[in-house]
């Protein structure tokens, strides 16, 4: 047999195979359910002829390819050429770095990323956001791959990805199923908060909370689970102490609706600039940053 043996991925077909697909017979082969596509299985001496195939391995299909037919595939989507480029850098062969790291070698450069994304948002850079995502995708394309190689309980990019779509449609049944529709984004978030109780079977409104996340982020979630769950703000550490005042001015910010680690970040980098600024005028004015002293940062302070 010759012509043309066309590699299908699930319901999909090629682009470059549809004229083909117009003018020519088309089978399929055995590996392809042919009413899904509508065209007969394909025979013992079918001649010249497009075959439908999910693998060149298939009898036909090779033996196709063997007399020389021509060949069409789908392009490999991003995503999927990203796991492989991954799965080829952690294999014998591959980069000798990334084949050393483990979850705790990597768990620096998942918090470096996130931040650094976290910026590229706050400075509304595009480009560097795009760029963000893809350092924070690599990271899990990369813890995914080192649990796939875990000798005792492995799972793979396709498990995490499975368990995902499994939250969001669980999590979501005014979507993706009969419950009754959801009003506003705050009744949602209600509702999620709701189905994440009762899927995890928590027993405390401070189960889930990531008591490693930065201080005040951390302070501002348990505010806003303390106010849904009713704990009046007078039970907050009331002592005088720094970080008692700390943590009741983020947590208090966060029931009111407010994003205490942002709006602190914010004020911060503002501060970063004013400082700049500052040594800025100073140079301009003749004086080197490094000999100022109190009253003349006054000077040259940008609110002067």
């Amino acid at each position: 047999m010759t012509g043309t043996v066309v590699l299908v991925r699930a319901e999909t077909l090629p682009a470059a195979a549809l004229p083909l697909l117009r003018t020519s017979a088309v089978y399929a082969a055995t590996d392809v359910d042919p009413a899904r596509f509508g065209v007969p299985p394909v025979g013992e001496s079918a001649g010249d002829i497009v075959l439908l195939a999910a693998s060149r391995a298939e009898p036909a299909a090779a033996a196709m390819l063997a007399a020389g037919a021509q060949l069409i595939e789908p392009p490999v989507p991003p995503l999927v050429e990203a796991v492989e480029v991954m799965d080829r850098l952690r294999s014998p062969g591959g980069c000798p770095w990334d084949a050393r790291q483990t979850h705790e070698s990597l768990r620096q450069y998942l918090v470096e990323e996130t931040y650094e994304l976290l910026e590229a948002i706050e400075d509304n850079d595009r480009a560097a956001l795009r760029e963000e995502l893809g350092d924070v995708l690599l990271q899990v394309l990369f813890h995914a791959r080192v649990a796939a190689e875990h000798g005792r309980a492995p799972f793979t990019i396709d498990d995490v990805a499975r368990d995902l779509v499994d939250k969001l449609v669980g999590r979501h049944p005014n979507v993706f199923a009969d419950a009754a529709r959801i009003a506003s984004a705050e009744h949602q978030e209600l509702k999620w908060e709701e189905l994440k109780q009762a899927e995890k079977q928590r027993k405390s409104i401070v189960d889930g909370v990531a008591l490693g996340q930065p201080a005040v982020a951390l302070a501002g979630k348990l505010g806003q689970r303390s106010g849904r769950a009713g704990i009046p703000l007078d039970l907050f550490p009331q002592d005088s102490s720094a970080p008692a005042q700390l943590f009741r001015t983020a947590a208090i910010a966060r029931r009111g609706g407010l994003d205490p680690e942002g709006e602190l970040r914010a004020v911060a980098k503002q501060f970063a600039r004013d400082i700049r600024a500052a040594e800025a005028a100073a140079r301009k004015a003749g004086v080197e940053p490094s000999t100022l002293e109190a009253e003349g940062w006054r000077k040259f302070w940008p609110s002067a």
